[in-house]
């Protein structure tokens, strides 16, 4: 269970010195920190659950979700998720787990994002299309469909056969609330691979 010191601390109302005994939990193995102010009372909970307590408002998505998906083989270990309006990325080394958040448009940032629930946790990620469209977001405009299928299927290593089962209505309709040329390519191409 994710929990704040102040509420730890107020639970210690009964003693004299609540710092003291909040520290003792703390060393005995009873809490567990995550970040400052920030803690678990399970060692063993896995980070993707605690990614939006540690900053937000945030999702997870980008290499994480699209792992997740199996849209691209490897196994991500960093939490990845997108932020708006912050500015900066951030990155958090934690005993969970690294989290790194950057921001995504205003505009595309509540669009296409699930309300998941695991084991009394709730977490915030990205559909398939969405992590897609913010990782194109975040790397350098591509110049035509031949640079796109190369950075799909060579540099990220986007499975095809996942790729094939995305919704290109969304894709669509994501593309009109980035504003990047990436991810228009990315619509395009995909209703070109349609009519063929």
């Amino acid at each position: 269970m994710i929990i704040t010191s102040d509420i730890v601390k107020k639970a210690f109302d009964e003693y004299s010195n609540k710092n003291t005994k909040f520290y003792r939990e703390v060393r005995d193995g009873k809490l567990f920190k995550i970040v400052n102010g920030l803690y678990e009372t399970d060692p063993n909970t896995s980070g993707y659950l605690l990614a939006g307590s540690i900053y937000g408002p945030s999702y997870i998505s980008f290499e994480y979700a699209l792992s997740f998906y199996g849209l691209i083989p490897e196994r991500v270990n960093t939490v990845t998720c997108a932020t708006c309006g912050k500015k900066k990325k951030k990155e958090y080394n934690t005993d969970f787990g690294i989290f790194t958040y950057r921001d995504v448009p205003v505009l595309a940032y509540p669009e296409e994002i699930l309300l998941k629930e695991e084991n009394n946790y709730s977490y915030q990620i990205a559909t398939p299309e969405k992590a897609l469209c913010d990782k194109l977001y975040t790397l350098s405009p591509l110049k035509n469909y031949s640079n796109l299928e190369n950075m799909l299927f060579n540099d990220l290593r986007i499975d095809e056969e996942e790729f094939n089962k995305l919704n290109i209505d969304k894709v669509k309709r994501l593309s009109d609330l980035y504003h990047s040329k990436n991810i228009i390519l990315l619509a395009k191409y995909m209703r070109r691979k349609i009519n063929e």
